[in-house]
């Protein structure tokens, strides 16, 4: 019999002080099944491997008894008792090696496409009926049925809290338990394929699902807080890309002119807003109105959130030095019809795309402005000679998202004094109109609101305007010339949608609170 090395006596002395088995790990078999329990990612972190699973205690081999963190971690994510056995630390890497591979890719897509398929997949592993699992797919079902727009998941003081974001607004439901709040958020992270040894840094990563054959993306973002990850998943509806004009809430003399500057054949249209205010639905819309055999879109975007069949989409990666500029210069070499630019944010990006609207592109792109008028001077604040911002605008729509009376609890209501007096609603129009609120039921949860819709601030860049903005002129000067011109502001659009009796007064007060009509 071979004499034990230093390195063996110095183990099992460890083994014998903390009242733990070694293992030669030299001629060891691990099941595939086992090895789908513990993601590699964490094994190489951790440098553990798991061995057997008996019943609901799963033994994983580690080399260093005191290093806690990852066994916890796995205990947390899988629901499982964990039993350690010491091995040697370098034996342990080469195993992790071998079952694992040297990369990623070695065995983590097998395990991922068992993980995060729909909650009805009948092909998950026998872990799948692991309590956290079913808790998690409840959740984000829930939240799609109830027509979320994304899901939060706040780790507070003494609770954790779930809220859906609902037409824009937050609503908090029944929440787990604190003690489920790391293996609930390793789950995640697990179905995002982000690292959940991580919890340092913020994170992003993606879960595709098939919720009754319904695909759903789901962009997860991770964002460390003083009492645990804060998770929030974003659901983008295929479907949603594939709105027609009408159902993001034009009305057809609005839409007659929105379909014409959109069908030019060059130049730069701008689409404006705070964050959430649908900018990206309405741009995808309009790709999806013209993306037609013989025209090509490219597309750059930070990053890509919906997979649109036909057009060349690019996503930004800075780390690599594909910038939104960088992208944008090797775009334009592919010969395109149809260019997208997810958002303007700085000079180089907007002077390459106002030349390739020079040289014949159509191009799309975002700001954040307030207003329609406010996007040429924010180009020339940030840049751009005021003659090139002249020359290559067609013209600029400013949005908002208002949420919609709910069809089903719908009634006729008559305006206080104090709400016509509140968007100066003393007009004839008002005479006939359609006033309505939502008495509030069971489908709209009792908010009286169902879905959401834009208003929409048109400015179409007249020969008048173009000399104005080739001179130098402010953003209000502009707006008062607009407005002679007949552009509608967001508060009237508002007020026309009121009097159709598809929203009501407080919620185009409080959205277009900034507005001066």
């Amino acid at each position: 019999m071979n004499n034990p090395t230093v390195a063996e006596e110095e183990l099992r002395r460890l083994g014998d002080k903390f009242g733990l088995a070694t293992v030669d790990l030299g001629l060891l078999h691990v099941s595939g099944e086992v090895l789908r329990l513990v993601p590699r990612e964490l094994a190489v972190q951790h440098t553990l491997l798991p061995l057997a699973l008996k019943g609901r205690t799963l033994r994983v081999a580690v080399a260093d008894p005191l290093g806690t963190e990852g066994p916890d971690s796995l205990a947390h994510l899988r629901q499982l008792e964990i039993e350690l056995v010491l091995a040697p630390a370098e034996q342990l890497r080469q195993t992790i090696t071998r079952f694992y591979g040297h990369d990623r890719e070695a065995l983590e897509p097998k395990i991922d496409a068992q993980l995060t398929v729909g909650p009805s997949a009948e092909t998950l592993d026998t872990v799948a009926d692991a309590p956290i699992i079913k808790l998690v797919h409840a959740l984000i079902e829930a939240g799609i049925k109830r027509g979320a727009s994304d899901i939060h998941l706040e780790p507070l003081e003494r609770r954790f809290r779930v809220r859906y974001r609902i037409d824009g607004i937050l609503l908090e439901v029944d929440s787990p338990p604190k003690r489920l709040q790391l293996a609930i958020i390793s789950r995640i992270k697990i179905m995002a394929n982000i690292s959940i040894a991580e919890k340092r840094l913020p994170q992003d990563g993606r879960i595709q699902l098939l919720i009754e054959g319904h695909p759903l993306d789901l962009r997860v973002s991770s964002l460390p807080t003083a009492h645990g990850e804060s998770i929030v998943m974003r659901i983008l509806d295929q479907e949603g890309l594939k709105l027609g004009l009408p159902e993001l809430g034009f009305f057809p003399d609005d839409q007659a002119q929105f379909e014409r500057l959109i069908k030019l054949p060059d130049g730069i249209l701008l689409v404006t807003g705070p964050t959430g205010s649908g900018k990206t639905t309405t741009l995808y819309s309009c790709l999806h109105h013209l993306n037609q055999p013989d025209r090509k879109i490219i597309t750059v975007e930070d990053p890509v959130e919906y997979q649109m069949s036909g057009i060349n989409q690019v996503p930004v990666r800075a780390e690599v030095g594909m910038t939104f500029a960088a992208a944008l210069r090797a775009m334009l070499r592919q010969a395109p019809n149809i260019v997208m630019v997810g958002e303007i944010r700085d000079q180089d990006t907007a002077e390459i795309a106002i030349n390739a609207s020079l040289t014949g592109h159509l191009v799309f792109s975002t700001l954040h402005t307030n207003d329609a008028p406010g996007a040429v001077t924010r180009l020339v604040d940030i840049g751009v000679k005021p003659f090139l911002v002249s020359a290559s605008l067609r013209g600029i729509m400013a949005q908002r998202l208002i949420r919609r009376i709910c069809p089903h609890c719908s009634k006729a209501h008559e305006p206080t004094t104090r709400e016509l007096q509140l968007l100066d609603l003393t007009a004839p129009p008002t005479i006939s109109a359609n006033f309505r609120k939502g008495s509030g039921c069971a489908r709209c949860h009792g908010t009286g609101y169902q879905g959401r819709m834009g208003i929409f601030e048109i400015l179409v860049i007249s020969d008048a305007l173009r000399a104005m903005i080739h001179d130098g002129a402010s953003a209000a000067k502009l707006r008062v010339q607009a407005r002679a011109e007949g552009m509608r502001t967001l508060r009237e659009d508002g007020v026309r949608k009121i009097i159709a009796g598809l929203t009501t007064v407080e919620e185009v007060a409080s959205i277009t609170v900034g507005d001066v009509s």
